[in-house]
């Protein structure tokens, strides 16, 4: 039985621990057909007001919009070959403004949590304004970390979890 914790503080460490030695995780996104899409992503992490926000630099695809557009709901899965392993149930929207582009630009240089991020200059030669550049925040409303030494785990969820409006399956 999964431990419940009532604040992010009480996993913060392990929490940051656990994605600074996994680095890469899997994004899950939903498809019209309620069908889950899953990728290879990198994103970085900071805490704010005491809550977790990542930061998700992407090439904007018509699939990962469309996934998105109609169903923000994501999950970020961390795995080490230790077992160790984040489940990050999370509403994941794009961001638009050029500051937070530029600021989220800069803490993947700086990386955040330590050891975690890069130079995008490589994926995105003109920069934070480059117009291929795009960037997703990432709002955790439930995380699950499992210890891989006994598969212990713990939960921590905000309360009430966050809802968004989700659009209706297209029937095919």
């Amino acid at each position: 039985m999964p431990q419940q914790v009532n604040t992010f503080a009480d996993i913060r460490r392990t929490f940051l621990a656990y994605v600074s030695d996994v680095q890469y995780c899997t994004m899950v996104t939903v498809d019209a057909g309620n069908r889950p899409r899953a990728r290879v992503m990198l994103p970085i992490w900071e805490i704010v007001d005491d809550l977790p926000v990542g930061w998700l630099a992407v090439y904007k695809t018509p699939v990962k919009a469309r996934h998105l557009e109609r169903n923000p709901h994501t999950t970020y899965s961390y795995w080490s070959p230790r077992q160790n392993a984040a489940h990050i149930d999370a509403v994941s929207s794009w961001i638009d403004d050029p500051a937070v582009k530029e600021y989220a630009w800069n803490a993947y240089c700086t990386g955040s949590p330590a050891g975690v991020g890069y130079d995008p200059i490589g994926f995105w030669p003109g920069g934070p304004t480059d117009p291929k550049y795009h960037l997703i925040r990432i709002e955790p409303w439930r995380i699950q970390l499992v210890r891989g030494t006994d598969l212990s785990s713990v939960i921590w969820q905000t309360d009430p979890p966050r809802s968004v409006a989700v659009q209706p399956a297209i029937s095919a």
